[in-house]
């Protein structure tokens, strides 16, 4: 059976997932942090140990525990945490596995979520959407966009100061978490990415307030 086009391996995937109806799922910096363990601790065939013992790793030693390129599922290339929804860019390494990771991701955030907030039922909308990145230009400027969601929607004048996305690891910031392997794709000069990406902080606020009209 011929593998449909965006679940093949080795392409490049923008990839959102959004709670249903806008539901803030996000709502305390342990929940971020949740979501990013789930990230990184299932993107591997090989988890090093049980989830509930690398929940109690410190940051130094998540760090510490790396896990080889030939054991992990996708490629995270950037990545974004907003209160209602997730953006990430990957590659998977294999063909048909990317709907297999995203399904344990957002199965397993939705367990504790639910648990910790004495809820039932689903909590995403629908299947998550995944669009394939077809150049590194359209790949760089992705990136921008991704990391300018916190600040597009006022959660912080800048996109370092938002804790939950890749944008610290691309300008060299020191980060508790080294989720992504962007530089196999892109170039990176800290200091011209961080001006190419302050430069359009402005535009991409003005461009959400218009949004719902232009898609009407």
């Amino acid at each position: 059976m011929p593998v449909r086009k965006f679940l093949a391996k080795d392409k490049l995937y923008h990839v959102l997932t959004k709670s249903i109806a806008g539901y803030r799922i996000f709502n305390e910096p342990t929940d971020f942090e949740r979501m990013l363990d789930i990230l990184e601790y299932y993107n591997t065939t090989k988890p090093p140990c049980k989830f509930s013992k690398y929940l109690t790793l410190t940051a130094e030693e998540k760090l510490n525990l790396s896990v080889p390129q030939c054991n992990k599922i996708v490629k995270i290339i950037a990545y974004c945490i907003m209160p209602t929804h997730i953006h990430l860019l990957v590659s998977p390494l294999e063909d048909n596995i990317l709907s297999r990771y995203m399904n344990i991701v957002l199965r397993s955030y939705t367990g504790y979520f639910n648990y910790k907030y004495k809820r039932k039922g689903p909590l995403w909308e629908s299947r998550f959407k995944a669009v394939i990145v077809n150049s590194n230009e359209q790949l760089l400027h992705l990136t921008r966009y991704i990391h300018l969601n916190p600040t597009t929607a006022y959660l912080v004048e800048r996109p370092e100061d938002w804790e939950f996305s890749s944008y610290n690891e691309y300008i060299g910031k020191p980060a508790t978490r080294k989720l992504t392997d962007f530089l196999e794709y892109l170039d990176i000069n800290p200091t011209s990415y961080t001006e190419f990406v302050n430069d359009r902080i402005n535009y991409q606020r003005e461009l959400a307030k218009i949004k719902d009209m232009i898609l009407e």
